[in-house]
């Protein structure tokens, strides 16, 4: 067995001599190379040398590094009692707070692998990922959106059901024995292995299984702490919830790594978002461009924002003129990596960096990502500044898709390179600037939004004859998804019907339409599939 078929379930590693596996023994390489610190040895160090300092924080709940460390040995050895064997996938379904971060820590310390599920899924995203992740075991609070989390789950594989109480004062879990914290020191994941698989929006409709390894984190720390020159002295406040790729860094890895308290919140609002900068004098804000527009919408003037010195932002184009307003109003620079789940990062801007390039560019291009342009036949046109589809092949980036060779072989190159699915250019300078999107996404408040997903769903319905999901322009969310519908003869249908339909299917909230058009047919291309472009102009100009 080499040492990339190691890190993977008996049948779930890449096919040998792919793109794919060596792709992973490249970034297997790397391990090591950006720190030898895992994630739970940098928290016990915390938990001796700044034992009382916040770790985490929320509007309610308070947990020391001292706390976090405690109560994660304290789940982890819940998830030992459980017969759990190193490297078993287990599914977290939490919203977002202090605990979801416990459990993964919990989970590293135990030496199994989280399988993330943002705490907006539906029923069949949730189903969907436990199943293909080969996941044997949910942590999850008793319910899920209203819903009993063991309904949510009933038939699946699951040999372990944890349900976790709401909140952290009603926590229970018995400390570990001597005999139980020997085990566990065994089991500690480490910085190449495996330890996280979460969703990612797909072209074909279900979301994949990204994989990760605790190394590719620790280098996008890097990244970020040259970007914007932070410290251990900082705040951060994270709007991202935890299951997410952007999440990962400015909640899980680079504040932990920093020793710097995370301010979280479980469910946003952009005036509670601008009560707490204010309160916990947050100096660093992570969020999506819808965000922090809604929160320029909620007067921030009413607060006192001077703490806060930088934003980072992502998942989307940065609108310059409300960017460049939130800088004008609250002094802080609006700082972005160019990149996704699978990707990391491509590009970055920097504090160093003049407002014109950090607000209307993607940054400039990452050396150690090795960033190439690709036409349309796979020509490299890097050398030109493109357009080309942009794609890299550096320690940021994932580690491919879980048990999905097909996905990867579209994922990759035949010469290793992954590919974004966005056409990019770039100046002489270095500096990216995405100038159109490959994939079929809709992204709606910096998430990916898979048409696909949306046109299947929608699909099922028995008054759909035809259905072409696209993006329309929005003021706040950047885009929102409309469905044009073509009819069965003599059906009817309108949107509230069809939202009621999707969520008695399960199916997540952010694959809803907002917006129904109904059609006598569909325009077509030449060769005869649906022609979103014109649909898309028909849109804005109707």
């Amino acid at each position: 067995m080499n040492q990339v078929s190691a890190l993977y379930p008996p049948g779930t590693a890449p096919a040998p001599g792919s793109a794919h596996e060596r792709y992973v023994a490249d970034r297997l390489a790397e391990v090591g190379r950006w720190g030898t610190d895992t994630l739970v040895d940098r928290v016990r160090r915390h938990a001796v040398a700044i034992g009382e300092r916040p770790a985490f924080v929320t509007g309610t709940e308070r947990v020391s590094w001292r706390q976090l460390d405690d109560l994660s040995d304290r789940l982890a050895a819940v998830l030992l009692r459980q017969g759990l064997a190193r490297g078993e996938r287990v599914g977290v379904l939490l919203p977002d707070g202090v605990l979801v971060h416990v459990a993964y820590l919990a989970a590293l310390k135990a030496g199994v692998v989280v399988v993330a599920v943002g705490p907006r899924a539906g029923r069949l995203e949730v189903r969907h990922l436990l199943t293909v992740s080969g996941a044997t075991a949910l942590i999850s609070l008793a319910e899920h959106r209203g819903s009993p989390a063991a309904e949510l789950v009933e038939g699946l594989p699951l040999t372990v059901r944890l349900e976790l109480p709401a909140t952290l004062a009603d926590v229970g879990w018995p400390a570990p024995t001597d005999v139980e914290r020997r085990l566990l020191a065994g089991r500690t994941l480490g910085l190449g292995e495996i330890h996280l698989l979460n969703g990612t929006s797909g072209t074909t409709g279900m979301p994949k299984c990204v994989v990760h390894n605790q190394n590719r984190w620790m280098y996008y720390h890097h990244l970020a702490v040259e970007a914007g020159a932070l410290t251990g002295d900082d705040v951060f406040l994270t709007l991202i919830p935890a299951p997410y790729g952007f999440a990962q860094w400015t909640a899980n890895f680079t504040p932990t790594l920093l020793g710097a308290p995370t301010v979280v919140m479980p469910r946003f609002s952009a005036a509670g978002a601008l009560e707490l900068i204010e309160r916990e004098r947050v100096t660093v804000l992570c969020c999506v461009s819808t965000q922090f527009i809604m929160m320029l919408n909620a007067d921030p003037g009413r607060y006192d924002l001077s703490s806060l010195r930088c934003m980072f932002t992502g998942g989307e184009a940065v609108p310059f003129a409300r960017a460049a307003d939130f800088e004008r109003r609250t002094g802080a620079q609006v700082l972005q990596f160019f990149g996704s789940n699978e990707t990391g990062a491509l590009s970055r801007t920097t504090v160093d960096d003049g407002i014109d390039a950090r607000l209307r560019t993607a940054g400039r291009v990452i050396e150690e990502m090795r960033v190439r342009l690709l036409a349309e036949d796979g020509t490299d046109v890097t050398a030109t500044g493109g357009p080309g589809q942009a794609a890299c092949a550096g320690p940021a980036t994932c580690l491919g898709y879980f048990a999905d060779p097909e996905a990867n072989e579209h994922l990759f190159t035949p010469d290793g390179w992954m590919l974004t699915g966005d056409i990019c250019t770039a100046d002489e300078r270095g500096y990216l600037r995405v100038v159109d999107r490959k994939q079929d996404f809709i992204i709606r408040g910096g998430k990916n939004v898979s048409a696909a997903a949306v046109e299947d769903q929608v699909g099922t319905h028995p008054a759909v004859a035809l259905v072409a999901a696209v993006a329309v322009p929005d003021p706040t969310y950047g885009e929102r998804v409309c469905a044009v519908v073509v009819p069965h003869p003599g059906a009817t249908l309108d949107l509230d019907g069809l939202r009621t339909h999707l969520a008695d299917r399960g199916v997540s909230p952010e694959n809803w339409p907002e917006r129904l058009e109904l059609v006598d047919e569909l325009p077509r291309g030449s060769g005869g599939k649906i022609a979103k472009a014109e649909l898309r102009a028909r849109l804005r100009t109707g």
